[in-house]
């Protein structure tokens, strides 16, 4: 069983990540997918994405949830059913979950090249910090920021570029803060974040709340 990464942030929240080197079968061992979960799964044209959504699952079991604990809301949100908050992500071969007594939100994304390309729509802002040095790596955990942020707060029309800053940070210290500025409401987080294996990963804790 590969969890990778087990993160206590505090007493009311916690982390776990998952690598997948599971094929399918080997992940469906273990847990009970309701129908609904078999269906979803069963749509999924990627092999990658059908490991990652059942190791999803996995680290569900672990935190002590069946599958049948989490639904979705009609914009997508996922929920627990006992009233705890709880963000999912997955990128290629790995997932993440992070359950909470608060709203809570977590991203991981695979350090590509082609981040650079794409950065005009997400970046604003943070181009005033940015310079060559260690580029794809810092875009990287911008995106994941502004991610985790963006599932916290759940706003239809929220635009990264257009309504979230964050502020210049450097790699080492494994923390920076970003706000999230929409239709007049005004919210500031805590991001820490972690590089594993060629993946960055970052996490939204809002600020009044830690």
């Amino acid at each position: 069983m590969p969890l990778y990464k087990t993160i206590a942030v505090n007493a009311n929240t916690t982390i776990w990540i998952w690598k997948i080197e599971e094929s399918y079968e080997e992940l469906l061992r273990g847990i009970i997918p309701t129908e609904k979960c078999l269906q979803r799964v069963g749509s999924m044209k990627s092999d990658i994405h059908r490991r990652g959504f059942l190791s999803v699952r996995q680290l569900l079991k672990i935190a002590g949830y069946e599958a049948e604990a989490l639904f979705y809301d009609a914009n997508g949100k996922p929920h627990l059913r006992d009233g705890k908050h709880i963000s999912i992500s997955h990128s290629f071969q790995f997932s993440a979950i992070i359950v909470s007594d608060f709203p809570v939100g977590i991203d991981v994304e695979k350090q590509r090249e082609k981040i650079t390309i794409i950065a005009d729509k997400f970046v604003d802002y943070e181009f005033s910090y940015l310079n060559e040095s260690e580029l794809v790596r810092k875009l990287t955990v911008i995106w994941c920021a502004k991610e985790s942020m963006y599932k916290v707060f759940a706003a239809p029309g929220m635009s990264f570029k257009e309504h979230t800053r964050v502020i210049p940070f450097d790699l080492g210290e494994n923390e920076t803060t970003a706000w999230i500025h929409f239709k007049g409401e005004v919210r500031k987080y805590r991001i820490p974040f972690l590089e594993f294996e060629g993946f960055s990963c970052a996490y939204a804790i809002q600020k009044c709340e830690v």
